[in-house]
């Protein structure tokens, strides 16, 4: 049977592992995901918010599966290989979003926040790309998506660290991509502007000063919505991506374009 175009955008049959996936643009692409198709994964470490992806999940007639884990932890991400695949039997897609930021200059900033920024944002991934590569490698499919940021290309002030961490993470999906591709693997990062979410929508509302000059930069003149990403990364997930590899796509309402 021949394959529709919409067809080429369904996921259905496969098994996605989303880290980070107890709130904000984890929650929303567990959800989006499981809408196209897939069973999911969930990891991060707040118990109680992974329940409640699991359920909107499972709302969206997928299977959920919840694993409180550290992306840092290599004991940690081997479990999170072990019980997918005894829970799943498989590992299609792998959606690394996990990531934190701290708003400091340079000279303020301690080198063990420096250490633990690089190692949630940047090691993590490298870490999960490791442990469940191997099981893509053997049916010779897989996708690797990468929640990067606007800063993989370029930086910003009070964002060092973070600035350092999605480059470096923009370079090893690019580098990941021609080791892989081989394999039928495609890896990509998606290069988000400020994402408004749940965790931040009060602050987006009360202090609108902090977010003003991405916001007039931008082609567009608007933060991003959650929804801007997720369209991204069922794309990236799906057959319909599968000639795209080693790339950033920025979902930045332009701005990267000037």
């Amino acid at each position: 049977m021949t394959m529709t175009t919409r067809d080429r955008f369904r996921l259905d049959g496969q098994v996605a592992v989303v880290t980070g996936a107890s709130g904000g643009i984890g929650r929303a692409g567990s959800i989006a995901l499981a809408e196209a198709g897939a069973d999911i994964t969930l990891v991060g470490r707040n118990r109680t918010r992974l329940d409640e992806t699991a359920q909107a999940v499972e709302r969206a007639g997928r299977r959920a599966l919840v694993i409180e884990a550290d992306v840092t932890s290599e004991a940690d991400v081997g479990r999170m290989r072990d019980e997918t695949l005894s829970g799943f039997g498989r590992i299609d897609i792998l959606f690394s979003n996990a990531g934190i930021t701290s708003p400091k200059i340079l000279t303020e900033l301690p080198p063990d926040e420096w250490k633990r920024i690089v190692d949630v944002n940047l090691t993590g991934a490298y870490l999960c790309a490791r442990a469940f590569a191997p099981d893509m490698i053997a049916r010779n499919h897989g996708r690797i998506i990468q929640m990067g940021s606007i800063l993989s290309g370029r930086g910003m002030a009070t964002r060092t660290a973070y600035s350092a961490s999605k480059a470096g993470l923009a370079n090893l999906g690019a580098a990941m991509a021609f080791e892989l591709g081989p394999h039928g693997i495609t890896v990509n990062t998606i290069g988000a502007t400020v994402i408004v979410t749940d965790l931040n929508r009060e602050l987006v509302r009360t202090q609108p000063q902090l977010y003003d000059k991405v916001r007039s930069r931008a082609a567009l003149g608007r933060l991003g919505e959650v929804e801007d990403v997720t369209g991204a990364l069922v794309f990236l997930a799906s057959d319909a991506a599968r000639f795209i590899t080693g790339q950033t796509i920025y979902v930045d309402g332009g701005y990267t374009a000037g």
